[in-house]
């Protein structure tokens, strides 16, 4: 891994089995649900095709033809529709801590604003620390309860931030 080789860019119809697998595997990694989370949803084996609308987007992670972890933006199931949901973050453990979560949270927080959202959601589960860290940092505010119809019972912290 050279970081002269990573670039962060659109998911293209390639990638979605390996993002699947990055996916897949921080849930056995952090001990998280796999029931009641993005592991079980329809769309993880098919992250390309889901995010093929106007108001979404969903960005990689590449390392010469390697994906090494990704994050999108969709609007809030039966919410709001000037609140969009920060989605599916999962990163391999080679870009843990070398600053891709930020530069992709950034990435992910400028396309909600171009897209014309208001404000950003999102949820998480609380074993994922270093990324609740993350979030805190960047202005979101923890919330009592989950917001729209995300289906991620099992997800117990619910943050949003002004964009």
């Amino acid at each position: 891994m050279s970081k002269d080789t990573i670039v962060i860019r659109e998911i293209q119809p390639q990638d979605n089995a390996q993002i699947e697998q990055v996916i897949r595997g921080c849930f056995h990694e952090f001990k998280i649900p796999l029931t009641g989370t993005a592991y079980e949803d329809e769309e993880t084996p098919r992250m390309y095709e889901s995010y093929r609308n106007d108001d979404d987007i969903y960005f990689v992670i590449d390392d010469n033809g390697t994906i090494l972890g990704g994050a999108g933006i969709k609007p809030l199931k039966d919410f709001d529709t000037s609140i969009c949901e920060l989605q599916k973050m999962y990163f391999s453990p080679e870009v843990r801590g070398k600053g891709y979560g930020r530069l992709m949270f950034e990435t992910c927080l400028k396309a909600a604003k171009d897209l014309g959202y208001k404000k950003c959601y999102l949820e998480s589960a609380s074993q994922l620390k270093a990324a609740i860290h993350i979030y805190e940092s960047y202005g979101f505010k923890h919330l009592d309860g989950a917001l729209g119809n995300t289906g991620h019972y099992s997800c117990g912290v619910w943050m949003i931030r002004d964009l």
